[in-house]
This record gives structure tokens, C-alpha cells and sequence, in this order.
């Protein structure tokens, strides 16, 4: 460029710019095609998290007005999407314990009088859209109470057995079975759910065991709320055709137990690897999966994330921010709480000094920084990156035209010494838990704590 500038400036510049317009109409003509999704999945979902937020548990007083000045914290930690465990009023017949269970649900166009009025409610919708963020509530759709009065309105819209008598899923003896057979139940179903999003705004749903109520319901379901607004849809299952058309999200279900297997050292770093590539080739490339390391069936019947994972629990954390999918923090996480929450009683939620509000604030932030981690058609590739260590430590890139990621995990409980044996990473890269860069490539040297974990980033 000193030559230019002191023997043919003119020229120079003359030829520079010919030279960018061309590259410029390459890179126009050769450019990626734009992300598409055959569902109106909202724009703010591209790089988004959720939080699992327990109403009944978050607070002394488990009411709505009682969550509302927790907003601020959870905006502050960086989350994007809260969704609320079961809003509506809980049957008294057949009930589980004191309280019952959130998923009886006795009306589904009102709210448990436990938590507060239909208007508290709205004011927790309106301050979470004030502060940006979005609010989804569980719909349980394929039953309801005993005492629900849909059951003396419309006897016909029950599963029944040979002998004439109601039936409960499975052995959820508080919930009576609907019959999604009966034109008439898809259709006042449809309508409920449109009651919600016209009447409160909230910004879509998650819906309780999805898989048992027919795909058919959900697609027409989805098509009907759309029409009022866009909306983000989280299904309670890890079945592929729930997400051609109807939801955004399903869990991933299998995932989540390979890490608890992985932590437990009956399965390794390889078995991880495997599951997350066979749930990309499983999925329509739309699809988005939830990442977790808790939720609530998880804390409270199978343990809590120390029970499950002990030491791991953090290393799996950062994996379920990285790794396709989108990541989910269960109400207590953040306070490293280790107690299985009661389901049925009042059992609040001791929440200390957060220690690990910090922790989920910093994974975040790089979930919206970072496009490479970007939800569903937004996000990059997963590559695995090849070590000597395969079986012990999990090293992977996503990767976008703009954004490079790379994520080193030991996954045991040993100190792993590693060397990188892959062509496939070169360069240099940015420490995201730490200052300064490492050039990166094959032969590239990395010692690893027990259960420990590093972070790179770099511009493309």
C-alpha cells in the first residue's frame, strides 16, 4: 500500500475500487441463502433463552405480585423468554396433597386464586414486556380436573373404557382424560388458547405432554394464534412432527439423560457427541431443541442437578448454552439451590446470595453476543474438533460466516493433559472466560481441570 501512495495513488485507487465492487457482487451472487422457517417464529426467539419460572415456590407469598420485583434480576441475568408453570386453578377433586398439581387444571380461562386475580397477572406480562422480555404459560392440554366444569357440560368429551367409566393418562388419578376424536374439543381448545393471547398478550405457550394430543390439534392451533400474533411455541416432547409445522421447540429429552449418564461415568464424551449429531440429522432444520441441566420434573421426582450431576453440573450448564439448542434455567439455579422442590405443598425457594448468578449472566451474554449460537436456522454448525482424548473431553466448534465458537469440556473426573488432532481449527482465538488469545490448531496442547471447561471466540 506504500507504493500506491507514493508512486501510483491515482491508479491505485482506481483499481481498488473495481476491484471491491467486484468482490462485493461475488459476495452477493455466492451469499448464503437467508434462514427460513416454515413457521412465523418471532425474531426475538434467534438467539433467545428461557427461564422455567415456578410460581407457587419463587416467593414466600407464591403469588404473581409477589414475582414481579424479581423481573429486574432475571432482566439482569440476561434472560429473554419466562415461562410460567401452570397459571390456572387447580381441581379439588381427586387431589394430590394440599395444593393439588398445577397440571389439573379446573378452568382454563382464569387463574389459580393461590397465585392472585387475572389483572396481577397481566401486570406480570405487562412488566416483562417492559423490561424486554417475553412470557409463554404451560397449556395442559390433554386433560383436566375431576371438577372441571367441562366434565358436567360436555360428559361426551372424556375418554372412556369398555365399560362406560372416564379415564385417567397413565396413573394421574387427579386428571380425567380428553378425547381429541370429538370435533367439538379440538375446537374449544383452539379457542382458549386464543382467549390467553388476545386477552393477556402473553407470547405463546408451552404445552404439557404435546406428543398425546394429536399433531393435527397443534398445527390448526398454531395457524389460529398466528393470526393474532406471532408466537413461540415449546412442545413437551422430542418427536420430530410436532415441529414440521406446530412448534418451534421440542425438549431434548435424550440429551439431558446421556449428561446425567455422562456425570454418573456410565457413559462418556463420545456418547454426548453422538446424541447431539443424531438429533440434528432427526430434526427439520427449523427446529430448535431445549438444552437443560433441571426443570421441574426433573428436580422434584428425579433430583436435584447435584444429586444427578455433582461436580459436572457447571461444565453441563455451559454445554447446554452452547451446543445447538436453546438454553433453559430452572427457578433456583441460580442460587445453586439443592432441594427437590415439593410439588403438591408450598415448599419456597431459599435463595441466598446467587452465587451462580454471574455464572448463567455470562452464558447468556455470550448467547447474544455470539451468532454462531444462534436458535434453530440462526445458529452455526456443530463440528466436532478431534482430540487424543475423545472419550474424555468433548472439544466443538459452531461456526456462522461471521462468528466462531470453540468449547473444550473435560467430561470426567479426572485432570485430562489432550492435544488437538483435527486440520479443521486454525487460528487465532479470543479466551471468553479470560483476558488475551491462543492460536489454535492442530497439535495445540490443552490440560483440562476435573469437570472443567474453556471458551473461545473469534470474528470470522
Amino acid at each position: 500500500m506504500t507504493i500506491f501512495k507514493k508512486n501510483l495513488r491515482g491508479l491505485a485507487a482506481l483499481w481498488m475500487s473495481a476491484l471491491l465492487l467486484t468482490v462485493a457482487c461475488q459476495t452477493k451472487k455466492e451469499a448464503a441463502p437467508a434462514p427460513v422457517s416454515p413457521l412465523k417464529t418471532p425474531e426475538w426467539v434467534r438467539n433467545a433463552n428461557i427461564y422455567e419460572l415456578n410460581v407457587r415456590q419463587y416467593t414466600p407469598e407464591g403469588t404473581f405480585a409477589a414475582t414481579i420485583p424479581h423481573l429486574a434480576r432475571l432482566k439482569e441475568m440476561g434472560v429473554d423468554i419466562i415461562w410460567l408453570m401452570p397459571v390456572h386453578p387447580i381441581g379439588e377433586k381427586n387431589r394430590k396433597g394440599s395444593l393439588g398439581s398445577y397440571y389439573s387444571v379446573k378452568d382454563y380461562l382464569d387463574v389459580n386464586p393461590e397465585f392472585g386475580t387475572m389483572d396481577n397477572f397481566k401486570e406480570l406480562v405487562m412488566v416483562a414486556h417492559d423490561y424486554g422480555m417475553y412470557v409463554i404459560i404451560d397449556w395442559v392440554a390433554n386433560h383436566t380436573a375431576w371438577d372441571n366444569a367441562l366434565m358436567e357440560q360436555h360428559p361426551d368429551w372424556f375418554t372412556r373404557d369398555s365399560l362406560g367409566n372416564i379415564v385417567s393418562p397413565f396413573d394421574w388419578s387427579d386428571v380425567a382424560d380428553l378425547n381429541y376424536e370429538v370435533p367439538a374439543v379440538n375446537d374449544y381448545m383452539v379457542e382458549a388458547l386464543k382467549f390467553w393471547v388476545k386477552n393477556t398478550d402473553i407470547d405463546g405457550f408451552r404445552c404439557d405432554v404435546a406428543g398425546m394430543v394429536p399433531v393435527e390439534f397443534w398445527n390448526r392451533a398454531r395457524v389460529a394464534l398466528d393470526s393474532i400474533k406471532p408466537v413461540f411455541m415449546l412442545a413437551e416432547a422430542e418427536e420430530a412432527p410436532l415441529m414440521e409445522k406446530a412448534f418451534e421447540m421440542g425438549y431434548a429429552w435424550s440429551t439431558h439423560h446421556v449428561m446425567n449418564k455422562v456425570a454418573q461415568g456410565k457413559l462418556n464424551a463420545n456418547s454426548l457427541d453422538s446424541m447431539i449429531v443424531a438429533n440434528q440429522q432427526k430434526f427439520p432444520p427449523h427446529a430448535m431443541l431445549m438444552q437443560f441441566t433441571s426443570n421441574h420434573d426433573e428436580n422434584s421426582w428425579n433430583g436435584t442437578e447435584q444429586e444427578r450431576l455433582g461436580d459436572a453440573r457447571k461444565v453441563m450448564a455451559v454445554l447446554t448454552a452452547t451446543i445447538p439448542g436453546m438454553p433453559l434455567i430452572y427457578s433456583g439455579q441460580e442460587a445453586d439451590y439443592n432441594h427437590r422442590l415439593l410439588f403438591f405443598e408450598k415448599d419456597p425457594i431459599q435463595w441466598g446470595d446467587l452465587p451462580l448468578k454471574d455464572f448463567y449472566r455470562s452464558l447468556l451474554t455470550l448467547k447474544h453476543q455470539n451468532t454462531a449460537l444462534g436458535n434453530g436456522v440462526w445458529g452455526g454448525a456443530y463440528t466436532r474438533v478431534a482430540t487424543d482424548a475423545n472419550d474424555k473431553v468433548l472439544v466443538f466448534k459452531r461456526e456462522n460466516d461471521t462468528n466462531c465458537v470453540v468449547v473444550m469440556a473435560n467430561l470426567s473426573p479426572e485432570p485430562v493433559y489432550t492435544t488437538l488432532t483435527d486440520e479443521t481449527l486454525e487460528g487465532t482465538f479470543d479466551s471468553y472466560l479470560a483476558a488475551g488469545t491462543e492460536k489454535l490448531g492442530k497439535g495445540s496442547k490443552v490440560q483440562l481441570a476435573p469437570w472443567d471447561y474453556l471458551i473461545y471466540t473469534k470474528k470470522q
